[in-house]
């Protein structure tokens, strides 16, 4: 990124850009920077204008802490809720939902994934530009 106040708080890197078998689930450009393995934890940059689809976390849920720019997350069926750097976002399992940056900003987070037995991610529909152009 070029903006110096948001490298300065993305203090984990923004890592390398997101391979291909995640990559297809967004729109725009994201990078991955993994951090632990178990549990999971990587800190997840969007460039300005990304998000990923529209998914669900099957039994393990998500937690997203918000370290750096400016985004947002939504529920499905629920107004979107505007992320800046301090935010935190408790992803319960079973929850349609998307995050990504601001059209005018980047964001980090960092992505903590909720272990158990037999949890995956379920990638649905991109969330689209007509609704996405609506945020500020």
């Amino acid at each position: 990124m070029t903006d110096p106040k948001f490298d300065k708080e993305n203090i984990f890197g923004i890592g390398a850009p997101l391979p291909e078998q995640f990559a297809r689930y967004f729109i725009g450009q994201a990078h991955l920077n993994p951090l632990t393995r178990f549990p999971n934890i990587a800190n997840v940059t969007f460039e300005p204008g990304c998000r990923n689809n529209w998914h669900i976390h099957h039994k393990g849920g998500q937690l997203l802490l918000v370290i750096a720019g400016r985004g947002w997350y939504q529920e499905w069926g629920k107004e979107p809720r505007e992320l800046k750097s301090g935010d935190v976002v408790e992803i319960p399992p079973e929850v349609k939902h998307w995050h990504g940056a601001a059209k005018d900003s980047p964001m980090s987070h960092l992505a903590v994934e909720v272990p158990a037995q037999g949890g995956s991610n379920e990638w649905l529909e991109p969330v689209e530009d007509k609704e996405y152009n609506k945020l500020r």
